[in-house]
C-alpha cells in the first residue's frame, strides 16, 4: 500500500513536471502583445558568468526563442565559439511543437562542429559548433544552453535585452560575479523606457529585463544599436593571450595592445624587404610610397573573412601573410603597416566598428578591449591635413578611399605612445556628388536616343565602382533597372572608366526607347527628366515613432540638351522651381536654347542629419515635390 502511494506520489510529480514544462514551452499562449511585430520571441535569455581571477572566467548561458515563421529563423542563434583556450564542458539543445513537447534533443556531439574559416590552415584552431535544424512548421520552440570555460577574462558579452527589430522578450537576465581584483567597468545605454531593473550590489552586476514588445523599423530611422537598451561590459584588470592588461582608459590600453599584441608580429624576409624598397627607389613623398605599397599589397594578398570574435584579437604575423598571400582584416592591416614601416612611412593599427548600415562609433567614455570593434583598418597621420585610412582588405579601393563601410565614425587608434579616439573621413554632402551631362533626341514617333555621361565621387563613387568588373549582360541588367521609369528600353552601349587616382567613376551609356513621348493628335507631350529621375517617396507612417536619419547627404547637378522632333515647337513648358527646406534644396529650370532646343538644368541636395520624429512628414513631403517636378512635362504643337 505505501509502494503504490508512493508510485502514485512519482506519477503526479512526473506529470506537473512534464505539464509545467509543455506549459512554459507552449507558443500558443504567448501574450499578443510580445507577438505583435515579432517574427520571434526570445522566451528566456539567461547569462552567468562568474569572473573568480585574473585567468578564470566561467560562461553560463541558457537561450529559449520561439520562432514564429520563417523570417525569425535568424533569431536561433544556437551556437558557440572555442578555441585552444575556451573549454566548452556542456552543450546542448532541445526543439519543442507549438504545444509544448519535446520534438528532438540535441547533445553536443550532435552539433556541426566546423572550422570558423574553412580551408584556411592559418585558422584552424578557432572553431565554431552550431545547431543545424530545419523545421516542419512553424511555430516551434528551441532550448539551447551551454557552459564554457576560459583563462581569456578580456572577453565579457554585452548584455542586449532586446536583439534586434521583429523580436520581443519575455525575460531576460545578465549576471556577473567578480572579484575584487579584476573590477567592473559598465555603461547602461538606451534603458529609459524600458521594463529593466537593477539588482547590483558589491561584486556582483544583475540585471532583469521583462516583456519587452518588438520594435518595428522605420524607414530612415537611426541604426538599432542607437536605439535598443545595451549594457556595455568589460573587466577593469584581465588577462588575454598569455598578458595580463588594464581597460582603465583608451591610453593604457591602446599601449598594452601595441606592446604585448602587436610587437614582433612585423618582421619580414629579407627578399621582401629588398622588394619593396625597389619599388619605391626615387621617390621621397611618403605619400606616394603608400600608393605604392598599397598596390602591392592589392595586387599580392586576397582577403578572407573571420567571424566576428574569432581568430582572436592578435594579427596573424606579417611573415605568415607574406608567405600565404592572404589574411583576415587584422592580418592584412598589419601586414601593410609593417611594409609600410619598411620604406619610412608611420601608420597605426586601427580597430573600429564597420558597417555600411551604420556609422556607430567607440564610445569615448567607456573602454573595453573587446565588444565595441569588429573590423581593422590602417591609420596614415597626417600632420597639416586630413589623416589617410586604407582599408587593406579591399583589391579594388582606390588609396585613401573607405566609403560606407568604415567612413564617418570614431575610432580607436592604436599608437607605440597608447590609444586615441579619432573620427574617420567623413564625406560631405557636396562630396558625394554626381554630375550629369546628357543629350537626347525625340523622334516624329516618340522614340528617345539618348547618350549620358555619369561622373560620380564620394559615397556616389562607392555606390558605383563595383560595376567595374560586371558582365556585359549584368550591366545591361543594372542600367535598364537603374531607368526603370523608360519602357521598351534598350541599351546600345556602356562604357566605363574607374579612375582610381581622382577617385572618380565614370559611366558613358546609351540608349533608345519607343513611345517614350506621348502624342494626342498635333500634339506631344515630353517628360523633360530622362535621365536622372526620382521615383522613390519613402514610406507613410500615420505613427511615426522613431527620428529620422539621413545618414549620408548628397548631391546630383544635371544638365540636358533635347532635341526636338522635327515640325513641333513648344507650346507650354514648366516655370523654373526652386524648393529649399531644412532637409536640403531642389532646383530645375528648362531654357530655349532655339526653336529645336531646350535645355533642362536640375540640382537636386539631401543634407545628412538627424530629426525629430515630428519632421517625417515634412522630410516625405519634399520627396513628393521632387518626384512630383522630376515627372514635369513640356507640351509641343505642329508647326504650322
Amino acid at each position: 500500500m505505501i509502494i503504490k502511494k508512493i508510485v502514485g506520489v512519482f506519477i503526479l510529480l512526473m506529470t506537473l513536471t512534464v505539464t509545467s514544462q509543455e506549459n512554459l514551452y507552449q507558443s500558443l499562449i504567448l501574450p499578443e502583445n510580445l507577438t505583435k511585430n515579432a517574427n520571434a520571441v526570445l522566451r528566456v535569455d539567461d547569462t552567468q558568468i562568474e569572473i573568480s581571477s585574473l585567468k578564470n572566467l566561467t560562461h553560463k548561458y541558457k537561450r529559449v526563442v520561439t520562432i514564429l515563421n520563417k523570417k525569425g529563423d535568424s533569431y536561433l542563434k544556437a551556437f558557440v565559439h572555442y578555441d585552444d583556450e575556451i573549454n566548452i564542458k556542456k552543450l546542448n539543445a532541445f526543439v519543442y511543437n507549438k504545444f509544448g513537447q519535446e520534438i528532438k534533443k540535441f547533445k553536443k556531439n550532435d552539433f556541426k562542429d566546423v572550422a570558423a574559416v574553412s580551408s584556411f590552415s592559418l585558422y584552424e584552431d578557432n572553431r565554431v559548433k552550431y545547431l543545424e535544424y530545419t523545421p516542419t512548421e512553424y511555430p516551434y520552440t528551441v532550448e539551447f544552453e551551454y557552459i564554457k570555460e576560459t583563462s581569456n577574462t578580456a572577453w565579457v558579452p554585452f548584455w542586449r535585452p532586446l536583439e534586434g527589430y521583429f523580436i520581443s522578450t519575455q525575460y531576460s537576465s545578465f549576471k556577473i560575479i567578480y572579484d575584487a581584483s579584476v573590477g567592473i567597468n559598465k555603461k547602461e545605454k538606451n534603458f529609459s523606457g524600458y521594463n529593466i531593473i537593477d539588482n547590483c550590489e558589491n561584486g556582483i552586476l544583475n540585471y532583469e529585463a521583462k516583456n519587452i514588445e518588438a520594435l518595428k523599423p522605420e524607414q530612415m530611422s537611426p541604426e538599432f544599436r542607437n536605439l535598443g537598451p545595451r549594457l556595455l561590459v568589460s573587466a577593469k584588470h584581465f588577462h588575454y593571450g598569455g598578458f595580463y592588461g588594464s581597460a582603465e582608459d583608451w591610453v593604457s590600453l591602446g599601449k598594452w595592445f601595441n606592446d604585448n599584441l602587436l610587437v614582433g608580429r612585423s618582421s619580414l624576409t629579407e627578399a621582401t624587404e629588398a622588394q619593396i624598397k625597389k619599388l619605391v627607389i626615387g621617390i621621397d613623398d611618403p605619400i606616394e610610397k603608400a600608393k605604392i605599397v598599397y598596390g602591392f599589397v592589392q595586387d599580392n594578398t586576397r582577403y578572407i573573412s573571420v567571424q566576428v570574435g574569432v581568430g582572436g584579437m592578435q594579427p596573424i604575423s606579417a611573415l605568415d601573410v607574406d608567405k600565404v598571400k592572404y589574411g583576415d582584416c587584422k592580418g592584412l592591416t598589419n601586414y601593410t603597416k609593417a611594409l609600410l614601416d619598411v620604406v619610412g612611412v608611420p601608420s597605426n593599427y586601427t580597430r573600429l566598428y564597420a558597417s555600411p548600415d551604420s556609422q556607430i562609433g567607440v564610445e569615448k567614455d567607456f573602454t573595453s578591449f573587446i565588444g565595441q570593434t569588429n573590423h581593422v583598418i590602417l591609420n596614415i597621420p597626417q600632420e597639416d591635413k586630413e589623416d589617410i585610412w586604407l582599408e587593406c582588405t579591399s583589391q579594388k579601393l582606390p588609396f585613401g578611399f573607405i566609403g560606407d563601410f568604415t567612413d564617418d565614425r570614431d575610432v580607436l587608434v592604436i599608437t607605440p605612445e597608447g590609444g586615441k579616439i579619432q573620427h574617420t573621413k567623413k564625406y560631405k554632402t557636396g562630396e558625394n556628388i554626381q554630375r550629369i551631362k546628357g543629350h537626347y533626341t525625340i523622334s516624329n514617333e516618340g522614340t528617345i536616343n539618348a547618350s549620358v555621361n555619369v561622373n560620380s565621387k564620394g559615397i556616389q563613387y562607392d555606390d558605383k565602382y563595383w560595376l567595374e568588373t560586371e558582365t556585359e549582360r549584368d550591366l545591361d541588367k543594372h542600367y535598364k533597372k537603374r531607368l526603370k521609369y523608360i519602357n521598351t528600353i534598350k541599351i546600345n552601349s556602356m562604357h566605363i572608366t574607374n579612375d582610381k587616382e581622382a577617385v572618380e567613376f565614370i559611366e558613358d551609356v546609351s540608349f533608345q526607347a519607343t513611345n517614350y513621348s506621348k502624342k494626342i493628335g498635333n500634339r506631344m507631350l515630353l517628360t523633360l527628366n530622362a535621365l536622372n529621375r526620382n521615383t522613390d517617396i519613402p514610406d507613410r507612417y500615420r505613427n511615426r515613432k522613431l527620428p529620422l536619419k539621413i545618414k549620408r547627404g548628397f548631391t546630383d547637378i544635371d544638365e540636358v540638351e533635347i532635341t526636338l522632333p522635327q515640325g513641333y515647337k513648344v507650346e507650354s513648358k514648366p516655370n523654373s522651381k526652386n524648393i529649399e527646406n531644412k532637409f536640403g534644396r531642389y532646383k530645375a529650370e528648362v531654357i530655349e536654347k532655339d526653336e529645336n532646343t531646350l535645355i533642362y538644368k536640375r540640382e537636386f541636395v539631401v543634407k545628412d542629419g538627424e530629426f525629430p520624429k515630428e519632421d517625417y512628414d515634412a522630410f516625405r513631403n519634399f520627396y513628393k515635390d521632387v518626384n512630383k517636378q522630376d515627372n514635369a512635362k513640356v507640351a509641343l504643337i505642329k508647326k504650322q
